[in-house]
């Protein structure tokens, strides 16, 4: 009788996940709202699972908790009431995992991870840095990994073969791909909340002019790009060819002063908006004033 033993450390699959710009904004708005002795905020993750395996986490929601000494106490009433109410709203949407502030995870969160585990398979963790300990805010995503011990024996006697057996080791919470997918306006926004400090928001028209000149390195690191294939010192890639093909055909045959007279009708539009937008603003603030004044006397 030959016996042959083999052992392998098994993990589970990795996920990708990716991020609306509003769950940001809005664990930072829950984090900004917390009661004084609570150190960070935790949450629940909605979204769907996309055709290609990808998380979408669009949606998100604050749960009350307790921590003392590695131990957790959730408000479970309140995270079920706020699933039916969201779900009203949005049906599509379920529990894809749950947030966290913070840089990492810490030892409380793989209790927590364990109650989400059993409301659905594979959650995912987020974890938004709202302390800047990296001079900005991190956001990263982790799946707890089961890691297991696979036993198996071959046993060659009279044709009889022993199957594998996985032995739970230890779990552990595994870093994976996060894209935070948002247009120009919420990437602006969301520059500047993961700054320090900032001294005011920018004006339409500073937004516009950071805008244009990401633009304009965009452009300039292409044009390197394609100077850099031309003259062989980079290999070319038709992927990026193609890309940069279909970017271009994109673009409308105009010529330079049909180009600029279209912007600059842009930017008096846009101008206009704000001129208008500020008179409103401007007749309000004067009703309510003459309706406090018409109460007083």
């Amino acid at each position: 009788m030959a016996v042959t033993e083999r052992t392998v450390l098994q993990f589970s699959p990795t996920l990708t996940a990716k991020v609306h710009p509003l769950v940001i904004f809005n664990i930072c708005d829950c984090y900004v709202r917390r009661p004084d002795q609570t150190e960070r905020v935790i949450g629940t993750l909605l979204g769907s699972v996309l055709p290609d395996g990808t998380v979408d986490i669009r949606n998100s929601y604050a749960v009350p908790h307790s921590e003392f000494s590695e131990q957790v106490a959730l408000d479970i009433d309140y995270h079920h009431n706020m699933l039916i109410s969201q779900q009203k709203v949005n049906p599509k949407e379920v529990i894809v995992g749950w947030y966290s502030t913070g840089l990492g995870v810490t030892g409380s969160s793989v209790l927590i991870h364990d109650f989400y585990s059993g409301e659905v398979p594979n959650p995912i963790h987020l974890t938004v840095d709202t302390g800047f300990s990296n001079g900005e805010g991190t956001v990263k995503a982790y799946v707890s990994s089961n890691l297991s011990l696979s036993h198996g024996e071959q046993q060659q006697a009279g044709g009889r073969q022993a199957g594998d057996r996985q032995l739970p080791l230890a779990a552990q919470f595994q870093e994976i791909p996060l894209d935070l997918r948002m247009v120009e306006a919420e990437r602006v926004g969301f520059d500047i909340l993961k700054t320090t400090m900032t001294d005011k928001l920018p004006t339409d028209l500073e937004g516009m002019e950071a805008s244009m000149e990401r633009l304009l390195a965009l452009i300039d690191d292409v044009y390197k790009y394609v100077d850099s294939v031309d003259e062989g010192r980079v290999a070319p890639d038709n992927n990026v060819g193609r890309f940069l093909w279909d970017a271009v055909e994109s673009l409308p045959k105009l010529s330079p002063a049909v180009f600029d007279k279209l912007v600059n009708d842009s930017l008096q539009d846009n101008m206009l908006l704000l001129y208008l937008s500020s008179i409103t603003r401007t007749q309000l603030t004067l009703a309510e004033k003459l309706n406090t004044a018409a109460q007083v006397l």
